[in-house]
């Protein structure tokens, strides 16, 4: 279970940095979509780039992992009742919500839960 939890920490934080790095005009067009205003956006990406720091920070730093999992797993969440709201399809959906999922099983495991 440890090496999974590992394995998910840098897949969801490699993911999340490419998607607000490197493919930051799909991140715009949604949050248009969506509705949200400039500031809202980029409070929601430097959010995202810094709990991703972290969780890969916690690789070597256990303690900080659950705390940064739980942060990303609520903004997948975020993620995932905007996409609701505006009736987007399930495939545009699903990759906040593998990566809801992934952040729910790191924080649970470092938690002890499971």
């Amino acid at each position: 279970m440890e090496h999974i939890s590992l394995l998910f920490q840098g897949v969801v934080a490699v993911s999340v940095l490419i998607v607000w790095v490197f493919r930051y005009h799909n991140v715009i067009t949604e949050f248009q979509q969506f509705g949200y205003s400039d500031v809202f956006r980029n409070f929601v990406g430097a959010s995202k780039i810094a709990i991703s720091t972290l969780l890969l920070t916690g690789i070597w730093y256990a303690e900080l992992t659950p705390y940064a999992a739980t942060g990303m797993a609520a903004f997948m969440l975020a993620a995932q009742l905007s996409h609701l709201r505006v009736k987007n399809p399930f495939t545009q959906r699903l990759p906040s919500l593998v990566f809801l999922f992934m952040s729910l099983f790191i924080a649970l495991f470092h938690f002890g839960v499971i």
